[in-house]
């Protein structure tokens, strides 16, 4: 790990290794298919798939909240004694955020 190109490669390898396993144990969990899940989401079956195998490099916030929430998980961001929830509002097919102060 000395190395910082490897330690890098390393560690952009590992960000997309965890996102795509928290991506499998939530499809585990509700029993549900790529595609069930891009339409409960709004998303495309091939952004599902790329996360899930692990090729996508990088993810919008929206397109995380969307899938958390159509797996039925709240996104929230917490410092100290604040925490925001992040919802999923969708409007004409579009995806919007909104944090709410909990």
């Amino acid at each position: 790990m000395k190395n910082p190109r490897f330690k890098k490669a390393f560690d952009k390898s590992y960000k997309e290794f965890l996102l795509s396993e928290l991506l499998i144990a939530m499809m585990e969990e509700d029993e549900i298919s790529v595609r069930e899940l891009a339409k409960e989401a709004g998303l495309s079956p091939t952004i599902i798939q790329k996360v899930r195998s692990g090729k996508q490099d990088d993810m919008k916030v929206s397109n995380f909240v969307s899938i958390a929430y159509a797996c039925g998980y709240k996104v929230i961001l917490e410092k100290d004694d604040e925490r925001f929830v992040i919802e999923d509002k969708k409007k004409n097919k579009k995806h919007y955020l909104n944090f709410v102060h909990a």
